[in-house]
């Protein structure tokens, strides 16, 4: 199965460290937070990737081309420098094959059972399945009834709950609903299928934390100090 890494913003709130690589590549407890997120992936048998780059691209490649992985099979696709996540998601189709496949930002790290969530997904019949945490209300709120997204909304200062922590699974009919490269994956696209009743979500309560700010990579850093990825 396809696993779709999001990793060509150009990571302006953290841009102490992204001047000169992409956010994906900042080092977290001495390795990429890109390739802690693969080798999460990976602990589940999932070795097919596909690296969404845009911003200073050149650098993942370079990457990859001089560190090996093996059992991975790696591609690196130039999505746009300036492309919304929607839109790169969208340009990927070609690469999907019209199958399931499995997708989530550069920037976060979570210990969710990833075979458990492919399954709650194929049960649910849905066009998408995310991840749902609980985190600090700054984020995207969705609500939630009998583990169906009845309400998605990108940022709230209210909250509400649960949020959209990445983690997705994904049927190629999710790409109807992207228009173009202008297209934000988290506005239009899953709220017109949670208002289709087509969005599903697996709440985890285990960790899970993003890398938005500097603060936010030394509270991730202290974290995983004390769990194995």
């Amino acid at each position: 199965m396809k696993c779709v890494i999001l990793a060509g913003g150009k990571g302006s709130r953290i841009s102490e460290l992204s001047k000169d690589i992409p956010k994906p590549m900042i080092n977290v407890l001495g390795k990429p937070i890109l390739i802690k997120i693969m080798q999460h992936y990976s602990k589940y048998g999932f070795n097919d990737f596909i690296i969404a780059a845009g911003y200073k691209k050149e650098v993942i490649k370079r990457y990859f081309k001089f560190n090996k992985f093996k059992n991975w099979n790696i591609e690196v696709v130039d999505t746009g420098l300036n492309t919304m996540t929607g839109g790169r998601i969208k340009r990927l189709k070609k690469y999907i094959n019209d199958k399931t496949f499995m997708l989530t930002y550069g920037d976060g790290l979570s210990d969710v059972n990833l075979e458990k969530l492919l399954k709650v997904h194929k049960k649910s019949k849905k066009i998408a399945t995310l991840t749902a945490v609980r985190p600090p209300a700054r984020f995207g709120a969705i609500k939630i009834f009998k583990n169906r997204v009845s309400y998605f909304k990108e940022k709230s200062k209210l909250d509400e709950g649960w949020i959209n922590g990445g983690f997705f699974v994904l049927e190629p009919t999710i790409f109807k609903f992207i228009k173009g490269d202008k297209s934000f994956f988290e506005r239009e696209p899953l709220q017109k299928i949670s208002k289709l009743k087509q969005l599903y979500a697996f709440k985890h309560k285990g960790f899970w934390q993003c890398m938005d700010t500097l603060r936010d990579k030394e509270i991730l850093e202290k974290a995983l100090k004390s769990k194995e990825f």
